[in-house]
């Protein structure tokens, strides 16, 4: 713990003995919390319950050849199809120890910019985890070139490396596969949610093709944190953070993206993510300040690749 904080200067004039420098203290910039926004808590579980929670899922019927009805015969019953996914929940958190000392001596009290600090872990941190859930579908889009590329539906595996950034022939690729092929039921009306890098979105944003983000001028059309417009209806939100979406493919050259309908991520609660302050220990003079959480994350339909039932494409390379 001394190693962490040195009241001794580690220059020849540190701000720890002088403070005419600022009366403002500085955070580092972290990503904030934008994939947690999506999911939806599984209810009725929380403590005392287990571990673990089973979602019980409804799969699709397929249409008849024919629905017609004789006078005579009965009306035929189709068998209810159902399947199960499970959510283990695990602990997670982090902290960060102060001295008495330091809180004494120092202008600007630790303990608050501790709390600070460990709430922006706290969300980047929970973010990364959901992410990791959102990626784990079972259909995958690599793009091949500037106007096409390989769906890919072998159990999440991706197998196709990108060569070309994201532009708007894959948007509507992508939103058509989704529309026509896997008929998803779209997130909110009629349009879809992309969680996009920002390289992704410069993509669509440098294409010849690209216009303009959608406005939002009817009442009701609110934005999602980091919204940044629509294309083809599909409602772009912005991702910063390279431990939810990076970059791939040959040279980099891809920036990655999640494509969604509605019912893409689950959420098994406990414990919500909270900041908790440790007893004071050593008479006084050690003190600890850290965030706990009790939580897990699941693409609901993530292992499934089957028409009316998958709701995503992971636009990424191998």
């Amino acid at each position: 713990m001394a190693g962490n904080f040195q009241w001794t200067p580690d220059i020849s004039a540190g701000v720890s003995r002088n403070h005419a420098l600022s009366s403002e203290l500085r955070f580092a910039s972290i990503a904030e919390t934008l994939v947690v926004q999506f999911a939806k808590p599984e209810p009725g579980f929380g403590p005392h319950q287990g571990d673990t929670v089973t979602i019980q899922r409804i799969r699709n019927t397929a249409e008849p050849t024919s629905a017609i009805l004789s006078q005579a015969g009965k009306v035929p019953i189709d068998p209810l199809a159902m399947s199960t996914r499970s959510i283990t929940v695990n602990e997670f958190g982090r902290g960060i120890g102060y001295t008495q000392k330091v809180q004494l001596l120092n202008k600007f009290d630790p303990e608050n910019a501790i709390q600070k600090t460990l709430k922006k872990q706290m969300k980047s941190t929970i973010d990364t985890v959901a992410g990791a859930a959102v990626k784990n579908g079972q259909i995958r889009f690599g793009p091949t070139s500037a106007i096409a590329g390989t769906f890919t539906t072998d159990a999440g595996v991706t197998s196709v490396t990108g060569t070309h950034n994201m532009t708007v022939a894959h948007v509507k690729l992508i939103r058509d596969y989704m529309r026509k092929t896997l008929h998803v039921d779209p997130y909110q009306g009629q349009v879809y949610m992309v969680l996009a890098s920002t390289k992704a979105c410069r993509g669509v944003k440098d294409d010849p093709e690209f216009h303009s983000w959608r406005q939002y001028l009817r009442p009701g059309d609110v934005f999602f944190n980091a919204e940044v417009g629509e294309i083809e209806k599909c409602r772009f939100v912005e991702i910063d953070h390279d431990n939810v979406l990076t970059e791939r493919g040959t040279n980099s050259a891809v920036g990655e993206a999640v494509f969604f309908g509605d019912d893409i991520l689950a959420l098994a609660e406990v414990e919500a993510p909270e900041l908790r302050a440790a007893i004071a220990a050593d008479f006084g003079r050690q003190h600890a300040v850290a965030w706990y959480g009790l939580l897990g994350f699941a693409n609901t339909w993530g292992d499934s690749a089957s028409d009316g039932e998958a709701r995503s494409v992971y636009f990424t390379s191998s």
